[in-house]
């Protein structure tokens, strides 16, 4: 046996380093211990036995204290300035027995002493107590190394999470794009210890990707930064499959400098269309990242797709708007150009109508009783409608500016609404209608614009006129509320489909033929009246059930 390196082997055993200089005492201990069960070393000098401990890690050293060359306490020493054989515990064996050594084997870390001549059941029963003590300390090593792993995980969970309530916040609260993503590249370096974090986005062909927001503690910057996408690891990328990686060629490098690199991509769900960039984190190239912190920047770069694409819908949308008002004003526009084209000639055509009529009076003392009386009302009806049709266009077209225009003043409704009922009387009498009016006794004074009130009046009285049947009654009633001044103006024997009622007050709209409403019009009535109420402040209602039609214009309460 060659004493300078022994080692009797036992799988599951643990393992014992002897160190003593003397043949005899190592062939006694490394019997006993052999038989003990133990894996056990054997050397006979200090510079042996600090090879094979930091090489073999033995589970416990026996060490003589008095060697030639290198002793007990200095290799003591030695072992536990050294990190990989620190924590291995060493017992002296040794002949001398002042305090003084003990004190000094004890200061140097030594955590036993045997005293020679040894006593094999004493030696047994240290060795098992503090290779137990060696057991419990890893145990609880481990064990505490595990509480803090979960601690960790736990806290990093709980961190991720508020970051994804915060960023899912920013989404809810903000349309801004470049707000939003520039505090998902801030938070993730700050939650994830990470050295930079950017987000770059592609072109429409997927061909390049330029750096948009980044954060960045303590290197160059990469803001509109331009990447190739012929690059190996974006083909990854587009598949919408994240990679982790450290760069160690020119081509996946920045500037040269080798970092861990977290690639996630940013895709909407469906489709290679919906891919829509990518998101990068850079750490130290020892640091890899955890599948925990995977799976965050995983949903985070769900919720800049969701950002971004809100974002970009909400663009659309603006620009969408901006073309309508544009395409309104155009419309506004022609609408009062081509009125004013058709004015001059329509006027030309009633004061024709007008000349001929005198003229036929004139020449032809009693032609009202022939058939030219029959031509000349055709010719004045349809150049009255076409010339009411034109003074809507006009007034549809001032009515966006008519609002600086008004004359508020005192108006007495007890006094204008007779007047304007009475010009109907004959009207509603001749189509045999009933025509009832319904005003409180006394009504304080209305503070408005007398005459597009009255506008209002005249044409919701025309179109009851106009749609009630023989026999059936339109009403005129005006009540009080606590805030607004109602003024309705029902007509019974009618009532409008639910489907219509919504579009009742569009421009150029008529309800179709087959609806009992089939009378002739030009469609811009309703909207006339219903502008002009929101030129007065005010608001006009419908309501069309069980046979009866009733428009309610309710006027905000000013009055005097």
């Amino acid at each position: 046996m060659n004493l300078n390196n022994v080692d009797a082997k036992s799988s599951n055993a643990e393992t014992i380093l002897i160190v003593d200089d003397h043949p005899s005492n190592l062939q006694v201990l490394f019997a006993l211990l052999e038989s003990s069960g133990f894996r056990v070393l054997a050397v006979q000098n200090g510079e042996n036995a600090l090879q094979i401990a930091d090489t073999a890690l033995p589970d416990l050293i026996l060490l003589d204290i008095l060697m030639p060359g290198i002793d007990g306490f200095e290799v003591c020493r030695l072992l536990k300035a050294k990190a990989s054989t620190q924590n291995i515990p060493v017992i002296f064996l040794t002949a001398l027995s002042e305090t003084v050594n003990k004190v000094r084997g004890f200061e140097l870390g030594g955590i036993d002493y045997v005293t020679k001549p040894i006593e094999h059941r004493e030696l047994l029963a240290r060795i098992q107590t503090h290779l137990t003590l060696k057991r419990m300390r890893y145990s609880l090593a481990c064990q505490n190394q595990q509480l803090q792993q979960e601690i960790y995980v736990r806290e990093l969970f709980e961190q991720q999470q508020a970051l994804v309530r915060k960023i899912t916040e920013k989404i809810r609260d903000s349309l801004d794009e470049a707000q939003i993503l520039q505090t998902v590249t801030e938070e993730l370096v700050r939650v994830l210890k990470a050295d930079s974090c950017q987000i770059e986005l592609y072109d429409e062909k997927l061909t390049v990707a330029t750096v948009v927001y980044e954060y960045i503690k303590e290197a160059p910057k990469y803001h509109g930064k331009v990447r190739q996408v012929t690059v190996p690891i974006y083909q990854q990328l587009l598949q919408k499959i994240p990679s982790q990686f450290v760069n160690i060629s020119r081509e996946c490098s920045f500037e040269g400098v080798q970092h861990t690199k977290l690639a996630c991509p940013i895709f909407e769900n469906g489709g290679s269309k919906g891919i829509l960039g990518n998101l990068w984190l850079l750490r130290p190239k020892e640091a890899v990242f955890e599948e925990l912190e995977v799976q965050l920047v995983q949903q985070v770069a769900s919720q800049c797709a969701i950002a971004i694409r809100q974002a970009r819908l909400y663009e659309a949308s603006q620009q969408q708007v901006k073309e309508l008002e544009k395409l309104n004003r155009l419309k506004d526009d022609f609408l009062k150009t081509i009125s004013h084209e058709l004015r001059s000639p329509m006027s030309g055509m009633q004061l024709a109508i007008q000349t001929l009529d005198k003229l036929l009076q004139s020449e032809y003392p009693h032609y009202k009783s022939s058939k030219f009386t029959r031509v000349l009302e055709i010719f004045t009806h349809a150049a009255r409608r076409h010339n009411r049709l034109i003074e809507n266009l006009l007034t549809l077209c001032h009515l966006d500016v008519k609002a600086e225009a008004l004359k508020p003043e005192l108006i007495n409704l007890q006094i204008l609404i007779p007047e304007i009922i009475q010009s109907f009387s004959v009207r509603v009498q001749s189509q045999q209608q009933h025509l009832v009016v319904d005003l409180p006794p006394k009504l304080p004074l209305l503070n408005s614009d007398t005459a597009t009130l009255e506008h209002i009046l005249v044409e919701l009285l025309t179109n009851a006129c106009k749609y009630t049947p023989s026999g059936e009654t339109i009403t005129l009633k005006v009540a009080l509320t606590d805030t607004a001044t109602q003024i309705s103006v029902i007509n019974s024997g009618v009532e409008i489909p639910p489907s219509e009622q919504t579009r009742i007050f569009d421009q150029f709209y008529r309800i179709p033929n087959h609806d009992p409403w089939q009378h002739g019009g030009t469609g811009l009535g309703l909207t006339l009246v219903k502008k002009m109420a929101e030129v007065l402040g005010a608001s006009l209602e419908l309501e069309s059930t069980a046979g009866q039609t009733k428009f309610t214009l309710k006027l905000p309460n000013q009055h005097y």
